[in-house]
């Protein structure tokens, strides 16, 4: 098993508004852990190479074959084509246990090259532009704000799972396109609230998306920014949800004359701004995940300092597919077959902060107290997503920054 840094073909062409906006907090992107609910990005251990090294550009490269006296070709380099390797491509918050990987391995003989490729968003784009002619075997990480982007690119081979728990199907994409995306895990983008704040102030905190707007919490509210953050796009396409497509401009409006902060990514908002962050910030609102009160349980401590306002939630889910033009088909198959199963989707909570679709394996003891999900999160469409984003960025980034 190897991790290695993709040479991301797509690195200048993510989200066109991506690049457009200067915000409060840096001038530029600033890719966001996918993965709800975590203090800070996970990263694979150092000696597995962590999100700053490069080993390697785009995978593993195959050695030209070469002659010898005799006219035999030497053996060739094993390739993610070869029937024993399979290159998965995944976002930059993608890590599981190396125990895992290596039975995985083990058990099935396959030699796992494990290939991040930045944020989500930069990685739909590569696997827009290698469709066909891809760079791996299998994707995970496309989460439905970019689905339909890659399904309708035909970057995808049609493949779903047999024997799957009837939860899985809960957060399966609507229709045809189903066949091609495999839910593996989900977390929830919502607004977050430092409950000691709010009591030492003596005010009752917000419960709901329009109380920002709200005199009583006037510039206390920070959120990273929808063009340069995946849960700031996140918390975009909860407004548009929750009001409309034709008024969350007036939310916006309303929410920035309130003295709403707007910074480049869901650090800045979270440690520097967030008054429950561990910084020393002075806003007590932050947007963030539905996971995130269980860590800041004090030491010593026995809940959470920090509350989830579960009425203001956009669902995030992430899916695996079998890229158009694989290599090895099968073994992505595999792949699949292994990220839906118990040992993986349990370790998903601890390992990259997202709740597993297996609704039947056992969450950490302090999520299932402390890390509720929403019962009716906010929704917007995939394709409506796709078809609006950029206008929906350059509205928002008017307003932001107006």
């Amino acid at each position: 098993m190897r991790y290695t840094r993709a040479l991301a073909l797509a690195a200048t062409l993510t989200l066109t508004a991506t690049s457009a906006c200067t915000l409060a907090g840096g001038d530029e992107e600033t890719p966001e852990p996918t993965s709800p609910g975590t203090p800070a990005p996970v990263q694979p251990p150092a000696d597995e190479g962590d999100g700053d090294e490069t080993p390697a550009e785009g995978g593993a490269a195959a050695d030209d074959e070469t002659s010898t006296g005799d006219g035999a070709a030497e053996e060739e380099e094993t390739t993610p084509s070869d029937p024993g390797a399979v290159t998965l491509i995944a976002h930059d918050s993608f890590y599981l246990p190396d125990e895992l990987v290596e039975a995985f391995e083990a058990e099935t003989g396959i030699d796992l090259e494990i290939q991040l490729s930045g944020d989500a968003g930069a990685m739909a784009n590569q696997v827009v532009l290698t469709a066909g002619s891809p760079v791996a075997d299998v994707v995970f990480g496309i989460d439905n704000t970019f689905a339909a982007r890659v399904i309708d690119a035909d970057a995808l081979e049609g493949y779903t799972p047999d024997g799957l728990p009837e939860s899985v199907a809960e957060h399966d994409l609507e229709g045809p396109s189903a066949a091609y995306l495999t839910p593996v895990d989900y977390g929830d983008v919502c607004v977050n609230v430092d409950n000691v704040w709010f009591a030492n102030q003596g005010i009752a905190p917000p419960q709901t998306l329009a109380d920002l707007v709200e005199p009583e919490y006037e510039n206390l509210f920070v959120t990273p920014g929808a063009t340069t953050s995946s849960p700031g796009m996140s918390f975009l396409l909860a407004t548009i949800g929750e009001f409309g497509p034709d008024e969350w401009h007036t939310y916006w409006e309303e929410l920035m004359a309130n003295g709403a902060k707007v910074t480049s990514g869901w650090t800045d908002a979270y440690t520097v701004d967030f008054t429950g962050g561990g910084g020393e910030g002075d806003r007590p609102i932050v947007l963030s995940y539905a996971s995130s009160p269980p860590f800041t349980i004090p030491e010593g401590g026995w809940e959470p300092t920090t509350s989830a306002l579960l009425d203001t939630c956009f669902r995030q889910v992430e899916y695996a597919g079998v890229l158009a033009g694989a290599g090895n088909p099968e073994g992505a198959h595999q792949v699949i077959d292994w990220l839906l199963s118990e040992q993986v989707q349990a370790a998903i909570p601890d390992a990259m902060y997202m709740y597993p679709v297996h609704d039947q394996v056992v969450l950490p003891e302090i999520w299932a107290q402390w890390a509720a999900v929403a019962e009716d999160p906010i929704v917007v469409h995939p394709q409506q997503i796709e078809a609006e984003r950029e206008t929906w960025l350059r509205e928002w980034a008017d307003i932001a920054t107006g």
